[in-house]
């Protein structure tokens, strides 16, 4: 009798109210996300001849990473998104992490720092686009007007003009802007960190860098593994800042070409090149479908591995 009693109290227990105040928001989730996703995926299972849509499987996949016409963009774009994305978790992540730690050292009088980091998140991505566009300019930006004057002609190069620095320029500039969400992730976990765990590794003659390596860094492994995820998701799909500077061609030479920038350009056609919707499609489920390796990846490894770690 007690358990069934206690199983009836589970039961009753449910708080299904909360199924009320989460339904509208899922709706609109799923009727603007997940049926456009769906339609999306199904999309590029079809190729359209004479404006009648025929299913072809996985073909245009195939053709996308083997096809001549396709295969050299496509590939380009993946390495290109990687590389975007490499940057950003390789030099964004330790320097929030570092921002982050010395902010939590500082207690309140860290507010106005705090402020002036997060603060470049909130702009408009095309102002941010156009000041650096500025900035950068080799006719009257920075290498002009203040490196050349100080010896350092060397470094007063066309950065978004050239193929080898354009596309790391890009990912700079988007670090400068969105360096700010991480580190606010990473302060928030730190001073989470009841103060006991600390005090008393300070009394075992531990130094302020063994501290951190020690208990403070496993105990925030769990929000690494979230910024990462989000650093993944955000930059892999790239965007905005290559579009808002370089514009759709991501020139020069497509060297700053993403794999968002090539869907753009194929789903819906660009100066001679016509739209070619079941292609585009094929390119975001390509795209869809590494992103959902990362995530996988984040659910069933480094949570578990967290997870038995704190244990």
């Amino acid at each position: 009798m007690a358990q069934s009693q206690v199983r009836q109290l589970r039961r009753k227990s449910f708080p299904f109210h909360i199924l009320v105040f989460l339904a509208p928001g899922l709706l609109i989730y799923f009727v603007f996300m997940c049926i456009p996703l769906l339609d999306s995926l199904r999309l590029g299972l079809f190729a359209t001849d004479g404006g009648v849509e025929q299913f072809v499987g996985l073909d245009n996949f195939v053709r996308l990473t083997s096809d001549p016409d396709w295969a050299p963009r496509f590939w380009s774009a993946l390495g290109h998104s990687l590389v975007f994305f490499l940057i950003n978790m390789l030099v964004q992540n330790p320097i929030a992490l570092l921002l982050a730690a010395l902010l939590a050292s500082m207690g309140r009088s860290g507010a106005v720092y705090r402020t002036l980091i997060f603060a470049p998140t909130v702009l408009s991505l095309v102002i941010t686009a156009f000041l650096w566009s500025l900035l950068l300019s080799p006719l009257w930006g920075l290498p002009k007007t203040i490196l050349t004057p100080i010896g350092l002609a060397a470094f007063a190069r066309p950065w978004l003009g050239l193929e080898s620095t354009a596309l790391p320029t890009l990912a700079l500039m988007s670090i400068w802007q969105f360096i700010g969400v991480p580190v606010i992730l990473y302060y928030a976990a730190l001073i989470a960190i009841p103060n006991d765990f600390v005090e008393a590794a300070y009394v075992d003659g531990a130094t302020g860098w063994d501290v951190f390596w020690r208990i403070k860094l496993p105990l925030i492994l769990p929000v690494v593994g979230i910024v990462a995820l989000m650093t993944f998701i955000f930059n892999f799909n790239a965007f905005d800042v290559v579009y808002a500077v370089k514009g759709a061609l991501a020139g020069p030479n497509f060297a700053s070409d993403t794999m968002m920038t090539f869907f753009y350009r194929t789903f819906f056609g660009y100066e001679l090149q016509q739209p070619n919707p079941t292609m585009g499609a094929a390119i975001a489920g390509t795209s869809f479908a590494i992103l959902m390796v990362g995530a996988l990846f984040y659910i069933f490894v480094w949570q578990r591995r967290t997870q038995t770690y704190e244990m």
